[in-house]
């Protein structure tokens, strides 16, 4: 019977692995589109809009750092290249390169801890120490911060907190998430998401700069590359496009005090630009389009943060895939209430790309970035297999640990049934 279990368990821990290996390999897994195909993918992309959501879309495919398609729909109000989307947590990718800017002008330490910098607050004291919460920990999640946010924000009506409120005390935590915003775990010892720590980089920006973050933000970032439609505050209203919630009914617009971490409006045409920039640009542009050099935006791609022992983040955006040429997919996604979801994703090495911007969903935008990933690389993005695919993944596993138990049982009871050999001789 030892050995019996020894064995069986054996055999769990090597589908286990099978099942793991063969998710993030694509095995079975058939292609949206055939290779290099950019028309044929942005197909299978306009299929999955039109049987999964009642909302409206902007998709732009990047390719050699060009823009190669466009899809715009929408079941309401029409939507283009420049209509205003509220982009979640992409925000955050681009606040880094705010965040990463003060660092190449000898403004910001990344190693230093974040507490130098803040003059209106302060981590609350707890087990750990604060001062072990640097710059370079909060871009890549990695600052032991445990509050999980996910902001709700704020329904038209409901004054705003201030900056330092919403750090004290954030009023619209996603449900699920702990809200409060201190050092839970050690800093350095693992990857936890945390919009907290965008947070207080939205707080460091504005402490540094003595500027309203919006205004930094535009003159340092987005109005040097090309992002003029772009605003951390409110939009154009003729521009910004509907809201949506899942089941296609018109849905509240929800405002943020945490506008780095979940609150830039951007078009797709903006994405595309803000893209753009981690490529070589036309006659000799170079990466970062003198915003950044290229030394900080390979510093910013760089594995910072790991999970399953995988590279997951950089300093601002999240690490897919390896793309073949020594360095990784990059880019980020998000999600706001009701259902919106959005990606933005690029190889360096290629130019190749991906914006998906949209409202009526709270998955679509992922699930696209994730096949247009798999796609590009062959393989599944470790995202898609948590976020999306997660329950299939268990479910086949069981499926096989059962066959594998009960084969165990059935080995088990046929030896007990056999008779005992008998050494004797007639």
């Amino acid at each position: 019977m030892l050995k019996i279990t020894a064995a069986a368990l054996a055999v769990l821990a090597l589908w286990a692995a099978l099942v793991v290996l063969g998710a993030r390999e694509g095995w079975l897994r058939p292609m949206p589109a055939a290779k290099d195909d950019t028309a044929a993918f942005l197909k299978w992309a306009e299929a999955q809009y039109a049987s999964e959501s009642q909302g409206n879309i902007a998709i732009i495919l990047l390719e050699n750092g060009h823009t190669a398609q466009t899809y715009f729909a929408s079941h309401g109000r029409p939507v283009d290249g420049n209509s205003l989307f509220q982009i979640a947590s992409i925000s955050k990718w681009v606040t880094a390169w705010g965040v990463m800017a003060l660092a190449e002008q000898g403004r910001v330490d990344l190693d230093a801890p974040v507490s130098q910098y803040l003059t209106r607050w302060q981590l609350p004291p707890g087990p750990f120490n604060n001062e072990e919460v640097t710059v370079r920990r909060l871009l890549s999640h990695t600052a032991g911060l445990t509050d999980g946010l996910g902001f709700l924000g704020f329904e038209e009506g409901q004054p705003l907190p201030t900056l330092e409120e919403e750090l004290a005390q954030p009023r619209d935590v996603m449900p699920g998430a702990n809200g409060s915003v201190q050092v839970g775990a050690e800093p350095g010892s693992a990857w936890r998401y945390s919009g907290g720590g965008y947070l207080i980089l939205q707080l460091l920006i504005e402490d540094v700069t003595q500027e309203p973050f919006n205004d930094y933000m535009q003159r340092a970032v987005l109005q040097p590359l090309g992002m003029t439609g772009s605003t951390f505050v409110e939009p154009d209203p003729g521009r910004l496009v509907d809201f949506y919630s899942a089941g296609g009914s018109l849905a509240a617009h929800y405002r943020f005090t945490a506008t780095g971490a979940a609150s830039l409006y951007t078009s797709a045409a903006d994405m595309a630009r803000f893209l753009q920039a981690d490529f070589d640009g036309p006659e000799g542009a170079p990466p970062g389009r003198g915003v950044l050099s290229r030394a900080t935006l390979e510093e910013m791609h760089a594995p910072e943060a790991f999970l399953y022992g995988l590279p997951v983040w950089g300093l601002g955006p999240t690490l897919y895939a390896p793309n073949g040429s020594g360095g990784y997919v990059i880019g980020h996604d998000g999600g706001n209430y009701p259902a919106i979801n959005t990606t933005a994703r690029i190889d360096p090495a290629t130019g190749n790309g991906i914006v998906v911007l949209q409202t009526g969903s709270a998955t679509l935008a992922r699930k696209i970035g994730g096949e247009w990933l798999y796609w590009q690389t062959g393989k599944v993005g470790l995202d898609t297999l948590i976020v999306l695919e997660a329950r299939t993944i268990l479910i086949v596993f069981a499926s096989g640990a059962i066959l594998i138990l009960m084969g165990a049982i059935l080995i088990a009871r046929t030896g007990r049934r056999r008779p005992p050999h008998s050494g004797g001789t007639d």
